[in-house]
């Protein structure tokens, strides 16, 4: 079945417009999910509203927003009133300045998106804006309206398409001073930030996300597939829990230490720990499709 889009309007540069659709990036279906049931029955249960004062259900038909005007006193807003709110960017993508990538701090960066055209008509133009991001190395800026709210959204060259990434308000971001203004200046031994600098050295590879394994979703898989079997769960064994280390220097060396003989017995093994990955993986991939199906069923 084809991606539904979460969003549909046009992409603009000036005078330059295309249709275009707005696709999530990121999915949560693989994801191990619980039902909340009732432990005498088994059966599913359900969230209902209460009035606050009364104790008494709320119906559907009877819920509707409130804005807090005075304690205890709402101001009520409709749902049509809401939808009657209709800006430039409801929808239209409107590129409103182009910047260095490297100017977007990191932190502003919220969900990611893709877009693409909505239809032959809008490729080339949707193209021509693409190109030109990329041949000048920059990403625009622009705004959007998504779930009722005005957002501003990162446009970036991907491929065939555009990567979207909504951005954070600055009123949204909390101010890092505070928290950081109370850690000391700290004059780094030389040494030890040598012996620091060696391990972040040795440690320093390309950013393969696939070698990243979700360690706690398959620890569920793990529970969830030996209650289904009727087996004990396996209790993975507890890492050591970390504290402050009272001699620094003596750590860091240790650490080098460690990696020096773990090179060693990584270039020993790295044959057969290959062999055994492989098949590994694979099982586990198998295993999970029919697990979750039953998990949530």
């Amino acid at each position: 079945m084809a991606e539904r889009p979460i969003w549909n309007g046009y992409l603009k540069l000036s005078l330059v417009s295309c249709a275009v659709s707005l696709f999530p990036a990121t999915t949560q279906a693989e994801r191990t999910r619980f039902n909340i049931v009732n432990r005498k029955t088994g059966n599913k249960v359900r969230r209902v509203f209460v009035d606050s004062d009364t104790d008494k259900v709320v119906e559907s038909e009877d819920q509707v927003k409130g804005f807090e005007v005075d304690k205890g006193e709402h101001l009520l807003i409709e749902d049509d009133e809401i939808d009657e709110i209709r800006i430039e960017s409801t929808h239209t993508i409107n590129i409103e300045r182009f910047v260095p990538r490297d100017d977007v701090n990191s932190r502003f960066l919220d969900n990611p998106y893709y877009l693409a055209p909505d239809d032959k008509v809008a490729q080339e133009a949707f193209a021509v804006i693409r190109d030109a991001m990329e041949k000048e190395n920059k990403v625009g800026i622009a705004r959007v309206v998504m779930a009722r709210r005005e957002r501003m959204v990162l446009l970036e060259p991907l491929g065939k398409g555009i990567l979207a990434t909504t951005l954070r308000y600055p009123y949204e971001m909390r101010d890092e001073e505070s928290l950081f203004d109370s850690i000391p200046a700290v004059k780094v031994d030389a040494e030890m930030r040598d012996l620091a600098t060696h391990i972040i050295k040795k440690m320093s590879g390309p950013f393969k996300p696939a070698e990243f394994e979700d360690r706690y979703e398959e620890a569920l898989v793990s529970l969830v597939q030996s209650k289904q079997k009727g087996k004990p769960p396996k209790t993975p064994a507890s890492a050591p829990k970390p504290s402050n280390v009272v001699n620094l220097m003596d750590a860091l060396r240790k650490s080098v230490r460690a990696e020096k003989s773990g090179d060693k017995v990584a270039a020993k093994d790295s044959g057969k720990t290959a062999s055994r990955a492989k098949p590994k993986a694979a099982a586990r991939a198998k295993s999970r499709p029919a697990q979750r199906k039953r998990a949530s069923a």
